[in-house]
């Protein structure tokens, strides 16, 4: 007979270890499911040189915990993954998580038993649980994805995926490495590579807008600083519009002079992190004429850094403007391409033909290498869904529920799927992952505690709130250049069959709405989830 457990959470990241805590607290039992061997979930996986936040680092943390807040130093404005990986495993320790976590375990399927209105877990090891709830939190990037081009699997050196990086060291020194991708892992990996390699050759498809980062050490004095401001820190983040220390300028790009526009963005340019993204004038993802502008100024800075001015162009986004795109942070990061042991090859004048036995051959040339690093990204947001078999009511698929793009309502549950809930999935606010986690598990558990005080069996929403809300989703991106360009942000991924279609995927308005809408349903008591019977006379 399976084991039972009153809830079930898939994933021991951030959001899988608060999730715990909080069903805890409730005095539920609970069970949660990882694949990797520990916690820490983003930053167990990313283990690739140069993984590190992009957020500032003391913005990143978990918040509900005041002594961890008065305890824990940080080292850099921007911490590496192995200071992240730490801090994670000293919270695991502090509230003995591990006891409720059962490591080396992938959940295989998630199946909805009508009979006894309970969830059925299968691993992939064959083993089976059941829970009344079920609550995933798999991550919006975790389903790592490898290109699809013949030979990966011939080449006879070593080959790495980012997201699968040894928990090994891995040297570089003296070796010819290839780096496949160009997004933010591509980025953080070029730059720490370039350092070491006898050569390195960077394959290009799609240019990225990338910006500095500026990271640097943070002083005992600065952190003692940072600490005594922690409550204004957290709260600016809940007053932001993705919840960083960043928010947009209340001006219009063309409401300044061309001169305060240009010491503007001089100043965002020598800014540390997301500030010239997220920091910008308010329309540059909206109005085509500011985008192209500061699409400009970025494109003069990558010229003034990069020696050879062909490479230089090929390095400058021809098919997106500035921030339509995730936009990855540096570190000297066009300076590699002036050192004589860095190529860069692109993919769109010389397709690859295929991985080979000793490197990679393209329409051009062939290369050999002593190693090939695939930055090549993951099936985003709904891909760690799509990679278990979610069984509904009746057995309906997710996946085929989902087929044209997720329906969700809030962005935490859907029509067909019973007491299941999500954390940090389709449709809901991203921007600085763990407070919208905070957030997202509060809510959850506060759900969850009054369905349980109220003796409530079934939490699900309606078809039609289920619509609205994809509806509400899908309306907030009208105008917004972002949902324009092919990313991982809009669901298209050229490696996973059935995704080159541009869906929206999630929010895209601001996380105080966000917020607002949800705490507005539970203020009206769930009416749109919980559903009570009529008394039976």
């Amino acid at each position: 007979m399976a084991q039972h457990f009153d809830a079930i959470v898939i994933g021991a990241g951030m959001s899988g270890m608060y999730q715990l805590i909080k069903l805890r607290e409730l005095g539920l039992s609970v069970r949660v499911f990882e694949a990797g061997t520990d916690v820490g979930g983003t930053w167990y996986w990313n283990r690739y040189p140069g993984a590190r936040f992009d957020s500032e680092t003391y913005s990143y943390q978990f918040s509900f915990d005041k002594e961890l807040l008065a305890t824990w130093d940080w080292h850099e404005h921007f911490a590496p993954q192995p200071e992240t990986l730490r801090y994670l495993n000293h919270v695991a320790d502090k509230y003995d998580l591990r006891r409720d976590i059962q490591f080396r375990s992938r959940v295989k399927a998630a199946h909805y038993l009508d009979a006894s209105n309970t969830w059925q877990i299968t691993l992939e090891d064959g083993s089976q649980y059941t829970s009344h709830f079920l609550i995933t939190a798999v991550g919006p990037l975790s389903a790592p994805t490898m290109p699809a081009i013949p030979g990966v699997d011939t080449f006879k050196g070593e080959s790495y995926h980012t997201a699968r990086w040894p928990h090994e060291p891995v040297s570089f020194e003296g070796k010819r490495v290839a780096v496949i991708g160009t997004g933010a892992t591509g980025v953080q990996t070029i730059q720490e590579v370039a350092k070491t390699a006898k050569t390195l050759a960077v394959f290009q498809r799609t240019p990225n807008w990338c910006a500095p980062l500026l990271n640097r050490p943070i002083t005992p004095e600065e952190m003692q600083e940072i600490r005594a401001g922690y409550d204004a820190l957290f709260q600016r983040c809940m007053e932001t519009f993705s919840c960083f220390i960043h928010t947009p300028d209340p001006r219009n790009t063309f409401d300044a002079t061309p001169e305060e526009r240009e010491a503007f963005w001089e100043k965002l340019y020598a800014s540390p992190g997301f500030g010239i993204w997220v920091g910008n004038f308010k329309d540059i993802l909206t109005n085509r004429e500011a985008n192209a502008a500061i699409s400009a100024f970025v494109a003069n800075k990558i010229r003034q850094r990069v020696k050879d001015p062909v490479i230089a162009e090929k390095l400058i986004p021809k098919n997106h403007g500035f921030g339509t795109r995730r936009v990855p942070m540096e570190t000297k990061y066009y300076e590699v391409y002036n050192q004589d042991n860095v190529t860069l090859v692109d993919i769109n004048e010389t397709p690859i033909a295929c991985i080979t036995p000793t490197g990679i051959k393209t329409s051009g040339a062939e290369y050999e290498f002593d190693m090939i690093i695939y930055a090549t990204g993951f099936d985003a947001i709904t891909g760690a869904f799509d990679r278990i078999d979610f069984r509904g009511v009746g057995g309906q698929k997710l996946k085929d529920r989902w087929k044209y793009g997720p329906e969700t309502y809030l962005g935490m549950s859907t029509r067909g799927f019973p007491n299941m809930l999500m954390l940090v999935g389709p449709h809901m606010a991203l921007g600085n992952i763990p407070r919208t986690i905070e957030f997202n598990v509060e809510w959850v558990s506060d759900l969850i505690k009054f369905a349980v005080e109220n003796k409530i069996d079934r939490i699900e929403p309606s078809e039609e709130d289920v619509q609205k809300w994809t509806d509400h989703v899908k309306s907030l991106g009208e105008g917004n250049m972002t949902f324009e360009v092919n990313s991982w942000m809009t669901g298209v991924n050229s490696n996973v069959d059935g995704k080159q279609v541009r869906i929206i995927n999630r929010y895209s308005g601001s996380a105080p709405d966000w917020r607002r809408l949800c705490t507005e349903e539970a203020e009206r008591g769930y009416t749109h989830l919980v559903h009570r019977e009529p008394a039976v006379a």
